[in-house]
């Protein structure tokens, strides 16, 4: 069955729904779900976070929006999309990019405004730990009090969220479930037909992008399936037969799945780099 939502862990999806100016009420409405009463934002401002990345494969496996609220509070929202090494190295090694930034030439007293990182996972990170869907964390000292409440980490692992519609409570549940299951749905559920969902379903849905957007989309697609595919293929084979054969395995994966979508053999050859035999004979 062909999709008539896109999937919003790719780059693309992810941007259109949450990193645009005409969709900057779905971010609000999201973000003031997770942050603190005092912090609830009115407005925001987009930066650019393509320095995060430093790497293709890095720009593929992540998606970031660096924020700031009217009152100059400071977050990162975070869309992690394959199983990368040294996770929490690299979300606070990118927490650091909005620290640095509040620096200013001169005399400077060091004082700095609250920030914010929200990663929006597709994966589970800590599966050899009891595993928690959401994660709310900050520095604390041995007795468990505070010690910092400048920073701010708040992991949403997706795999492990498994409400269905008739378990949704609260408003944050509906946002979970809305963005678990878009790629799946082809209506809008009764539990979602309010005002701030049925505009995210109006911009998902792939009928409404033009050409160019919706080869953007197709392409940002088989991006996303290359990564996760490769890495995930990796982890499960790697133990097996080695990285280096998982990670062929993988790419074997990513290109028949697309073969079965009919995506062009050019495409297909172009992101995972197999040649057109190679692809002809899977």
């Amino acid at each position: 069955m062909v999709a008539r939502y896109f999937n919003p862990y790719t780059d693309f999806g992810f941007k259109k729904l949450f990193g645009e100016e005409g969709s900057k009420d779905l971010l609000i409405d999201f973000l003031n779900q997770l942050l603190p009463i005092h912090h609830q934002i009115q407005q925001l401002t987009f930066k650019n976070s393509e320095n995060l990345a430093d790497t293709v494969t890095e720009r593929r496996a992540i998606f970031d929006i660096y924020c700031e609220s009217k009152t100059g509070d400071k977050f990162i929202v975070e869309m992690q999309k394959a199983k990368i090494k040294h996770f929490k190295d690299r979300a606070l090694f990118y927490s650091t990019f909005p620290i640095r930034e509040q620096s200013e030439k001169g005399d400077w007293n060091f004082y700095l405004l609250p920030i914010y990182f929200i990663a929006i996972l597709d994966f589970e990170y800590d599966e050899n730990t009891t595993s928690k869907f959401r994660r709310d964390v900050c520095l604390k000292d041995q007795d468990g009090d505070i010690f910092f409440d400048k920073l701010n980490f708040k992991f949403l692992q997706m795999p492990l969220f498994n409400k269905q519609e008739n378990e949704l409570v609260t408003h944050f549940d509906k946002w979970l479930y809305f963005l678990k299951n878009l790629e799946s749905f082809n209506h809008i559920p009764a539990i979602l037909n309010e005002p701030i969902f049925q505009k995210g379903f109006e911009i998902a849905e792939i009928s409404h992008l033009n050409l160019e957007q919706y080869e953007q989309y197709k392409k940002s697609l088989v991006q996303y399936l290359e990564v996760k595919n490769v890495f995930d293929a990796a982890f499960e084979e790697g133990e097996k037969v080695g990285i280096e054969k998982g990670i062929e395995k993988g790419i074997e994966k990513v290109a028949k799945a697309l073969k079965e979508q009919n995506v062009a053999i050019e495409i297909i050859a172009e992101s995972t780099g197999l040649s057109y035999e190679t692809i002809n004979r899977i």
